[in-house]
C-alpha cells in the first residue's frame, strides 16, 4: 500500500479520542513520546480555555507498534479525555442514560450547531457540537506527529509560528526561501514563553503586545483570531503531478489546512498578495549549480511560488499561510440567535472556550500538512519497510542530481 490515510474518532465530552493512521511501513522507531511532544505544544497557548486547565493530553499506541518499531499496519491511537468524569451521564453510549441532561437548543453563530442539527435531524445540538469541537484535533495532531518522524527519517523539518493576533502582526522580517531562516524563526517561538505562557511567535515585543491584545478581548468577554504559517523543508522535487486536479500537492495542503476549525483561508507562498503585482516581480527565476551527489541542481533565490509550481513541489521550501477567525463563542457578549424548539429569538448558549487559540491551530496546521506530504512521499516513493523507502528516495535523488 502507498500513500497515508488518516481518521479519527470521538466526542470532546466522551471517554476518549481515536485516532488510525495507515501506510506508514514498517520498522519505523517510534515511542509515545514522539507524539506526547506534540500534544503538549498544542495545549500551550495564552488564551486557551478552562479545558486545558484539566486534561493533559497523553497517547497510547494501541496497535501497529512492537518493541518500539511499526510494523506496516494500521497504527492505533487513543487519547482520554479527562473531562469524561464529569459527563458519563450526558455522553453515555446507553438509551438508559437518554435525557440525563438538558438539551442544547441555542445555536451559535459561526459554529456547525444550526447546519448540523438540520441536516442529521437532530433537537438536541449536543449531538453536533461534540463532534464538531476542536478537542477533535487533539487526535490529528497525534496521527500528525507519527507523519512527522516518518518524514524526518528523510531530513524533512516541518514548523510553524504565529504571525499576527487581532491587529498585532509580527514584523519579524521572513524569507520564504531560505529554509535555515525558517528554522530559526520556528526556534524563537518555540523557545521564548513570557512569563509561563506563549503566542508562539518569533519576536519577543510582538509576544508581549499579542499577549496584551488577548488579555483585554478576555477581560472583554470577546475573542480574537490570527494568522499564522506552517512550513516544511527539505521537500524533494516532484511530489505531487499536474496531472489530475485532485493530485496537485498544492490543492491538497489547502484542503487540509482549511479542514481545520476556524480557518477561514489560506495561502501559499506569497499567496493574495502576487495578485496586486507584475509577474516579472512574482515569478522565481532559475539558476544552476552542478550538485554533489544526490543534490538537484536546479535552485531559486526566491520563494515567492511557496515550494509548489503546477501542482508539484519544486525543492524550495513550502511555505503555507492560514488564517483563523475569532472563536465565535462569548463568554460576555452572546450573539443574537434563534431557539430550535420554539423559534423564539435567544442569546445563543456559551460552551467552554478559548478567548485564543491561533497558537495551538499553527501546531494542528503542522499536523495537517505533515499527514499530506507523507502521503505524497509514499506516493511517489513506496515501500513496505521503511527500509525500501529509503533506497527508493535515495534512488531518485541520485537521479536527480545527474540531471
Amino acid at each position: 500500500m502507498s500513500g497515508i490515510n488518516i481518521k479519527t474518532a470521538g466526542e470532546s465530552h466522551g471517554q476518549a479520542l481515536v485516532g488510525i493512521v495507515e501506510g506508514i511501513p514498517s520498522n519505523l522507531p517510534l515511542c509515545p513520546e514522539d507524539i506526547n511532544k506534540d500534544l503538549q505544544r498544542r495545549q500551550m497557548g495564552y488564551g486557551r480555555g478552562g479545558r486545558m486547565a484539566i486534561e493533559t493530553d497523553k497517547a497510547e499506541i494501541l496497535t501497529g507498534l512492537r518493541w518500539g518499531k511499526t510494523l506496516g499496519g494500521p497504527i492505533a491511537v487513543m487519547i482520554k479525555n479527562k473531562d469524561w468524569a464529569n459527563w458519563e451521564k450526558g455522553m453515555s453510549v446507553s438509551s438508559e442514560d437518554e435525557g440525563a441532561i438538558a438539551a442544547v437548543t441555542r445555536p451559535r453563530p459561526g459554529h456547525a450547531d444550526l447546519a448540523g442539527a438540520a441536516k442529521y435531524n437532530f433537537k438536541d445540538i449536543r449531538n453536533i457540537l461534540e463532534r464538531a469541537s476542536a478537542r477533535e484535533t487533539t487526535t490529528r495532531v497525534a496521527l500528525g506527529a507519527i507523519c512527522k518522524k516518518f518524514l524526518s527519517e528523510f531530513g524533512v523539518v516541518i514548523g510553524s509560528f504565529v504571525t499576527s493576533i487581532g491587529n498585532v502582526r509580527s514584523r519579524e522580517l521572513l524569507s520564504l526561501s531560505d529554509s535555515g531562516i525558517l528554522i530559526e524563526l520556528f526556534n524563537k517561538a518555540e523557545d521564548f514563553k513570557g512569563d509561563t505562557v506563549t503566542v508562539r511567535t518569533p519576536s519577543e515585543y510582538e509576544s508581549e503586545q499579542m499577549m496584551c491584545a488577548v488579555g483585554l478581548a478576555a477581560k472583554d468577554g470577546d475573542t480574537l483570531g490570527g494568522t499564522f504559517i506552517v512550513f516544511a523543508t527539505n521537500i524533494p522535487v516532484g511530489l505531487g503531478s499536474h496531472t489530475q486536479w485532485d493530485r496537485k500537492l498544492d490543492g491538497r495542503l489547502a484542503q487540509a489546512i482549511m479542514s481545520i476549525q476556524a480557518v477561514k483561508g489560506v495561502e501559499i507562498g506569497m499567496g493574495f498578495h502576487a495578485s496586486t503585482l507584475n509577474g516579472s516581480q512574482v515569478m522565481d527565476e532559475i539558476y544552476y549549480n552542478r550538485p554533489k551527489t544526490g543534490q538537484f541542481g536546479f535552485y531559486r533565490k526566491t520563494n515567492n511560488m511557496g515550494g509548489i509550481e503546477g501542482g508539484m513541489s519544486n525543492g524550495m521550501p513550502i511555505v503555507l499561510s492560514a488564517a483563523m477567525k475569532p472563536i465565535p463563542t462569548l463568554r460576555k457578549k452572546p450573539l443574537k440567535s434563534v431557539d430550535l424548539t420554539s423559534k423564539e429569538p435567544i442569546e445563543a448558549a456559551y460552551e467552554r472556550s478559548d478567548v485564543c487559540a491561533v497558537p495551538s491551530c499553527a501546531v494542528i496546521g503542522e499536523a495537517m500538512a505533515a499527514a499530506v506530504l507523507a502521503d505524497a512521499f509514499l506516493e511517489k516513493f513506496g515501500g513496505d519497510s521503511i527500509d525500501e523507502t529509503r533506497a527508493n528516495y535515495h534512488n531518485y535523488m541520485n537521479y536527480l542530481s545527474e540531471i
